[in-house]
Formats: structure tokens, sequence, C-alpha cells
């Protein structure tokens, strides 16, 4: 007998039949969403010692000639056409605007130019939707559904010829108008429990009897449902009769039904979170559609999960994330201007290190979300399909959305809270629940996706063990477990040793790529990390088994540990990309710092927490000496606050793209107007101190100039009204309202 011989009957078989009692067997649906994504990235940071130049050498996302021309052109006009408040106000955009989107061909952006549509990389995408979200919520939105989750883009990957040729060039011209309909009363984050059925019976198609399916359905929350012409409807096929006849299969299937036939009912609107996209409840009663109206045709009853979990990894990475960077990188501007603009106790606010505190969060946050961004469109643009990833820009996203809001109306304060056309700020913090719960619940997604998916899908060896456990051929299957176990074990080894010399040397030999200049001790504490958190993901996997499912705060904890290491991957990488400009450092110093110590946090409560005390112990032991990260230090925040509070390159960069600026009207355009006279104006308004006196004096007595006064006067003007707010008629309110009785009566 052979040493191989002898460890696959004595050891591996033990391991083998352990291990089938400790995993339960993958279910159809977890099958199907692992299917359906692809590893990037996200794998190397699951090996514990990431390929940083790999990371460098992937080009970044770029605009064609064509698509750079469609932002600066249609995409501005169309951004120039916009009044949120207004829009807010009557509760639709206005009719002008929907047909400025269809003729422009905005719902098209992802459809192939064969077909009609512009034929838009992702990346085109991300910026169309991310300038048009500071200026609309609702705009953008109307904009990202087409070209995200729905219609198009399963027709587009699952579609049959004939399909494709028939809607696409509709939807592409905005002859249709799409929705999906997938959440249900009781189905939301369970798709799975949804009631919504189709049962494949014979019905009538025209003057002919066919083979099709009788639908009924109750969905809400359908985005673009209350005006959509076809709607994509999730539903559980059944086939009582066999009358598909071998093809595909009962289960979750996706069809196109045309919202004209009878027995469908649109109309109805929701309002989310005060947000005026249109959003509604839609029903179907006895709705017949051929079969061939399903996506895919026949073949495709039955994969629906798969082709929802394809089509998400990709729209759940755009749409999101680029409303998200929207909101951030308007905030930071906003923050920024309006903290160096309105001054107490005669110096502007941002000089407060409380304010600063805020501000540097601010610009880091910003300069952070936008490169994961680029990084994940960079991804999606070589055709991959990024599941793991997309659930981490999207919880991500928009909890740094929140993060932003919440800071920037600290600083503001009375200004944002005072609803009216001058309040920028008002929509965003209203729309932030919104974005936080569509398309994966934040709470689903980083408890159990990140890391339960990725664990699965992004570990080196896991997927083929637990592919292995749950063939059905025993030889074949053992040897295929036997194969992946050894190779598991060996890796396991090295990451053991790799963490604990990383960890016990601070990280100074570990790995950096040779281009690293300035952020060498950035990356070689990222290999540090991810040493250390492949290697406690292992144990936890090893000791918890199929539980750490069940164990969802553990699995949040090292869910956000990889995600930080994403985030931060980006973030040197975007630092690369744009040239090492030396004025952006202290931005990437500032989110290194804060995601290194969220690392370090997530991990040692993780080790606090594991059941197993001994391998916590030995893991604490092996991989967290020296302490805990501390985050960014005072001196950095100041400086990163102090980029957002002076003209530079930085700036420019940290914002570039916030349409509602370039407009050149509204409350943001005229903070920026203000802001550019208080930073011209400021060596007079020194002296005005200096010689305590006012305006006018220092003009009669020549201590300024007649034009030096124009500009202070005209600065004062600008300031006045950035800092108004706005009030209202009480008809203005409610229509028809008079004043008060009881102020009535005083006044009588």
């Amino acid at each position: 007998m052979t040493l191989a011989d002898f460890r696959t009957r004595h050891i591996t078989r033990r391991i083998f039949s352990w291990a089938r009692d400790q995993m339960p067997s993958l279910s159809e649906t977890e099958r199907e969403a692992i299917d359906a994504g692809e590893v990037w990235f996200d794998a190397e940071l699951f090996t514990g010692n990431p390929d940083w130049q790999a990371l460098l050498s992937t080009p970044p996302a770029s605009l064609t000639d064509a698509e750079q021309a469609f932002l600066d052109g249609p995409c501005e006009t169309l951004c120039g056409m916009l009044d949120d408040w207004q829009i807010t106000r009557t509760g639709d955009l206005p009719p002008k605007v929907w047909a400025y989107m269809r003729e422009h061909g905005f719902f098209g952006m992802i459809i192939p130019t064969r077909h009609g549509g512009l034929g838009f990389s992702n990346f085109a995408h991300s910026q169309i939707v991310r300038r048009i979200s500071t200026c609309s919520i609702t705009a953008g939105v109307t904009v990202m559904v087409p070209n995200s989750l729905g219609p198009g883009e399963l027709l587009l990957q699952f579609g049959t010829d004939e399909q494709r040729e028939h809607w696409l060039p509709r939807l592409a011209r905005g002859r249709e108008i799409p929705a999906f309909g997938l959440t249900s009363e009781d189905a939301g984050s369970d798709a799975s429990a949804m009631r919504d059925e189709g049962v494949v019976c014979r019905g009538q198609w025209g003057n002919e009897t066919v083979v099709g399916l009788r639908l009924n359905w109750s969905k809400r929350y359908i985005t673009l449902g209350p005006i959509c012409t076809v709607l994509g409807l999730a539903f559980k096929l059944r086939d009582p009769e066999g009358l598909l006849e071998g093809r595909g299969s009962e289960g979750i299937t996706c069809a196109l039904v045309p919202t004209d036939l009878p027995g469908v009912t649109i109309g109805r609107r929701h309002i989310p979170c005060g947000q005026m996209f249109q959003n509604g409840p839609n029903q179907g009663r006895d709705v017949f559609i051929p079969l061939d109206h399903i996506i895919g045709g026949p073949d495709y009853a039955g994969k629906g999960w798969m082709m929802l979990m394809s089509a998400l990894a990709a729209g759940r990475g755009i749409s999101l994330p680029s409303l998200s960077c929207a909101a951030s990188s308007l905030c930071a501007h906003a923050t920024g201007a309006y903290a160096r603009v309105r001054e107490q106790f005669n110096i502007p606010v941002g000089k407060f290190e409380g304010v600063q505190a805020r501000l540097g969060r601010l610009a880091a946050n910003a300069y952070m979300l936008d490169a994961a961004r680029r990084l994940t469109c960079a991804g999606l643009d070589q055709g991959r399909k990024l599941a793991v990833i997309s659930g981490i820009m999207k919880s991500n996203a928009t909890y740094r959305m929140r993060m932003a809001i919440d800071d920037a109306m600290d600083v503001h304060a009375g200004k944002t809270v005072i609803d009216g056309p001058s309040n920028y700020l008002n929509n965003l913090h209203k729309a932030v629940p919104v974005a936080i719960t569509v398309e994966g619940a934040n709470i689903l997604t980083r408890n159990m996706i990140i890391f339960g998916q990725g664990a699965i899908r992004c570990h080196p060896y896991l997927l083929d063990e637990v592919l292995a456990l749950d063939e059905g051929d025993e030889k074949k299957a053992l040897a295929d477990f036997d194969k992946a176990l050894w190779a598991h074990a060996g890796h396991f080894v090295k990451t053991v040793f790799r963490a604990w010399g990383r960890a016990w040397t601070g990280g100074m030999f570990a790995p950096a790529p040779a281009q690293s200049g300035a952020l060498s001790s950035v990356y070689r504490q990222m290999s540090r990390h991810a040493a250390a958190f492949a290697l406690t993901a292992d144990c936890a996997l090893l000791t918890l088994g199929g539980s750490l499912k069940q164990r969802e705060m553990l699995s949040a904890r090292l869910g956000d540990a990889l995600s930080e290491l994403y985030l931060l991957s980006a973030t040197v990488k975007r630092w690369q990309d744009d040239g090492r400009h030396s004025a952006d450092l202290p931005l990437v110093q500032w989110a290194a710092a804060d995601s290194l110590a969220v690392i370090a946090r997530s991990l040692d409560e993780t080790l606090a927490n594991l059941p197993n005390r001994p391998v916590a112990w030995l893991l604490r032991f092996l991989t967290r000496p020296g302490g805990a990260h501390h985050g960014p230090d005072d001196a950095l925040t100041r400086t990163c606050a102090k980029l957002l509070l002076e003209p530079s390159e930085t700036r420019t960069r940290l914002t570039q793209g916030v349409g509602a600026i370039a407009a050149g009207r509204g409350a943001l355009h005229d903070l920026e107007t203000a802001f550019r006279l208080t930073v011209e104006a400021d060596p007079l308004l020194r002296k005005l101190r200096e010689e305590r006196t006012d305006i006018d004096d220092a003009e009669a007595s020549g201590l300024i100039s007649e034009a030096q006064a124009a500009l202070l006067r005209e600065h004062r003007d600008a300031v006045a009204r950035v800092i108004a707010v706005d009030d209202f008629d009480p008809a203005e309110i409610v229509p028809g309202k008079a004043a008060p009785a009881v102020r009535q009566e005083a006044m009588a």
C-alpha cells in the first residue's frame, strides 16, 4: 500500500465522513447563486497572499469618445432640466424630461447598438447615473432601473434571438417602459417564499389554442411599475400535466408580461421615503401568456433564480454604488464650501476641530467610494459577473452614503433641517433607507452573503470540497475530496506561518509591489491583515462547519474585514491610476488608517466570540500581537479637512462630476459662487477685522478701493443667499389653506 493509498483510506475517508455529517448539502438556490457569479480580486484576498501586481495591472475603467460626448452633451443637458424640489412637489418628472430621456436613449444605455441602444460600457452607465443623481434622486433611479436588474439585462444574458429582436429595440427607444416584479408580500429577502404562481396549461392566444402559463401574482415595491408597459415577472412555475415535455423544470421562472393583457392591474403608487420615482404595486389574475414569453424560452423554465443572481451580480455593483458615490461627492463638495462660507464667532466653522473631524472623513470617504466604484466597473467591463464584490459594493456604498449625509447635515445644522428649494441635502437624507433596503437588504447582504457566499466562491479549495461532498458517485466524491482536502491542508499550513510571521514582524517584510512608493507601508499592512483574515476564516470554517451559517454576527465581522480589504485595495489602485498625486496622498492614508482599524477590530471581535476558545486563543497569539490599529490621527484628519476648505486640483478631482453645480443654477451653484468669492475676498475680510471697521467706512477712509468694496459687497450678498433658509405661505404648503385661525384672531 502506498502512502497516498493509506492517506485516502484511513485519513481522508474519516474526514470525508465527518465533513458530510457537519456540512449540510448545498440547496438548489445556493448552487445557482454560485454558478451565477465569478471571482476576481476577492479570491486573491481569500488566499491571504494577494497579488498586488495583478491588481495594479488591471486596466482602469475608462470612457470612449462617444461615451464622454454623451456625458458632456445629453447628460449635462438633462441635468440642467432637473429641478428636484419641483419634482418632489409635483410628484413626477416633467413630461419634457421623460420625452428627452426617451429621445436620447437613456433607457437603452446597456443595449447594444445593433438593437438600437447606446451600447455603453458599465463604467459609462455608472458615470451617467452618478452625474444625474447629484441633481435628482428621482431622475437617477428612473435612468438606472431599465439599465440594471430588469427585462433588458435578462434579455441580453438569457433571451432568445426572437425575444431580443422584438423587445430590445423597443426598450432602447423608450417605446416600452420596463419594470421587474420580484418582491411580494410573503417574499422579500427570501424570494423562494413567493406565492406568485404560473401554471402550465392550454389557453387562447389570439385565434389559437397554445401551451402557455396562467399567472396569478401580487407584487409590491416595483420601480417603474405604475407606468410600465412590459413587466418582467418572477414566479413559481408548476407543470401539473407535464406539458413542458422535458423542457425546463418547475421552480422560480422569469417571463415577460405585457401590462395591457386582461387581468393585469397596475397604476397605483407607493411613495418611498418621499421620493417621487415611479414605484408601486401590481397584480395579475388569471393572466395567460404563451411559453415563448419565458425569458430564454421554455428551456429556461425553473432557472429564474440563477438568472436573477447573474443579473444582480452586474446591476447591484453599478446602480446603487453610483448613486451613493454621487451623494458622497456632493456632500464632500457642499460641506467643505459651506464650512468655509459660514462663520460663527467671527471665524469659518471649518476651523473648528469638531467640524474638521467630519470634513476629513467626508473627503476620504468620497475618495475611497469612487475608487471602489471605478475598480468594480473595470472588472465588470472585463465581462466578469462579480457576485461577491457587487454585494460588498452595494452594502458598503449605501452605508457610507448614510454616514456621509449624516456628517454633512451635522455640519450644515439648521441650514439643512428646513425643507425647500435651498436645501440640497434633505432629499438625499430621506432617500437613504431606500438605498439601504432595495436590491438585497443590507442586513442580509452583510450578515449572510458577503462572507457566506465569498467563503464558498472565493476560497481556493472550499468549493471543490463542498462539491465533492455533494457528489453522488462515492468513489469520485472521495477522490475529488482527497485532492481538494490535501491541497487545502498545504494552503492552511502556509497561511499559518505567513500570518504568524507578518504579525510578529509588524508586516515589515510583507509583500508590496515595486511601484508602491509612498504607500509601501500600506501595502505591507494589507498583506499582513489579508493573511490574518484568511487564517481566521479557515479556522472559523473548520471549527464551526455548516453551523457558521447561523452564526451571522461572526459571518458579518468576517465580511466586514473582507469588504475593507477590497475597498482599500481599490483606493491604493486609484492613487496609482490617477498618477500618484502627492496632494491626494493624505486621503489615501486616512482611508488606509481607518480601514485597517476596522479590519483589526472585526478580526479581534471574531476571536472574542469564536466558540472554540483554545483555537481563538491560538489565533490571537499568532495574528494579533502589538494591539489594534487606532485609526487616523488628528493631524491627518485636519489635513484632509483642509482639502475641502480650499480650492485645489485635489478638491476638483474629489468632487468631479457633481452635475448639480455644473447646471449653473440653484442652491448648489449659489454655494459654489459664495465659496469662490469667500476665498477671493479673504485677505480683505482679514484687513477689515484687524482694523475693526466695515465695508462702507473702509471704502470712505481709503483703506480699500472701490473695486475691493464691490467685491466685498458681492461676497456679503452671496453668503446671505447661502445661509438663508426657505419659508412658505400656508397656502403654498396646503393649497387653499389660509393663515391659522389663532393668528387671524390675534390680528383682529
